[in-house]
């Protein structure tokens, strides 16, 4: 059984005080672009899954519903000229970093318009321009890959910064290790940011290693590490901007465990039969976006008509994309090894 909720927020809850405080010292557009990333990746999701049931997505998806601060409250961190590799279950980190919606959608349908030409599907769309670097359904893969772009950084392009998120089922294989120890040793510009959902495919994390939280492993290689309530967007933000300013600073990485839970099953295959509907119901009470919202009402940041129109804008942006997706080219037969086999 993994950690309950109230525990989480027991142990590592902001002061709402001091949540307050902090949102009069940030931007209102910045604190408005992070709720509309959320309710982005929320809406973005369900209609993928709903497209999924209709037969219109081929293969698998891994959906973050219930994940949504912890991708928006890091990138929001970051600048444009900064860069994100991510994971199978990265669809948040994707639309956080600016990705075109349409051509997200026209990816997960296998459309020729999309960011991988349709050949990638939902665990591999990057988008370079942007600088997002993608991702691989490879657990753990991206790990040892962003040492390689963190010493290309520091050599080529100095005070950028990469940030580099995995799940909590990778954080037991050699790569999770060898990646910080080498980045560590040579003081790259990374933040490793462990997006823990508390279960790796069908087993709870706490069973699969002899500490509490992930960040504890930070001790290990000589870094700063820290544990973070990963559905408070606030708390991720605030810990990965210290983080962010370290290693544009030269001084090396930092690792940064977001603590959240996925509402849905590790991916549409999974018939979620390890956990109890009651554990779901209780951290959908702790609903990231709910949560933000509910914040900024009561900091008088947004009224209800704000955010109904937010809300409406997302929904109509999402059916705007599908709309536009559905009548885009399929892929040519003519072309369609092209960009998989190496020549």
């Amino acid at each position: 059984m993994p950690y309950q909720v109230n525990e989480i927020l027991a142990e590592l809850q902001f002061d709402h005080t001091h949540e307050c405080q902090l949102l009069s010292q940030l931007p209102r557009e910045k604190l408005l672009w992070m709720l509309e990333k959320m309710i982005l990746t929320r809406y973005f999701e369900e209609n993928a899954e709903e497209l999924y049931t209709q037969g219109l997505v081929h293969g698998t998806m891994h959906l973050s519903i219930g994940m949504e601060a912890s991708p928006v409250g890091s990138v929001a961190a970051i600048e444009e000229k900064d860069y994100i590799i991510h994971h199978h279950r990265g669809h948040g980190h994707t639309i956080a970093k600016g990705a075109d919606i349409t051509l997200m959608m026209a990816e997960f349908i296998g459309k020729e318009a999309g960011y991988c030409k349709g050949r990638g599907g939902s665990m591999h769309i990057a988008d370079i321009a942007g600088g997002n670097l993608g991702a691989t359904g490879i657990v753990g893969s991206g790990l040892p890959t962003s040492v390689g772009i963190g010493l290309a950084l520091k050599m080529k392009h100095p005070g950028r910064v990469l940030l580099a998120f995995f799940g909590d089922g990778a954080v037991n294989i050699g790569e999770f290790h060898e990646s910080l120890n080498m980045a560590s040793i040579w003081k790259l510009p990374i933040v490793f940011i462990c997006d823990n959902n508390q279960y790796g495919m069908s087993m709870p994390a706490e069973k699969s290693m002899n500490i509490k939280h992930v960040a504890e492993r930070a001790a290990a290689y000589g870094i700063p590490g820290v544990t973070i309530d990963g559905n408070n967007v606030l708390a991720v933000y605030q810990a990965v901007k210290k983080a962010v300013e370290r290693a544009r600073a030269g001084e090396g990485i930092s690792l940064v465990e977001n603590l959240t839970y996925r509402w849905r099953g590790h991916s549409k295959s999974d018939r979620n039969v390890y956990r109890t509907h009651e554990e779901i119901k209780e951290w959908q009470k702790n609903d990231p976006i709910l949560r933000f919202s509910k914040l900024l009402l009561e900091c008088n940041v947004i009224t209800q008509e704000d955010f109904a129109h937010l809300d409406q804008t997302c929904k109509s942006e999402i059916a705007n994309a599908i709309k536009v997706a559905l009548t885009l080219p399929e892929p040519d037969i003519k072309n369609m090894e092209a960009e998989v086999y190496a020549p």
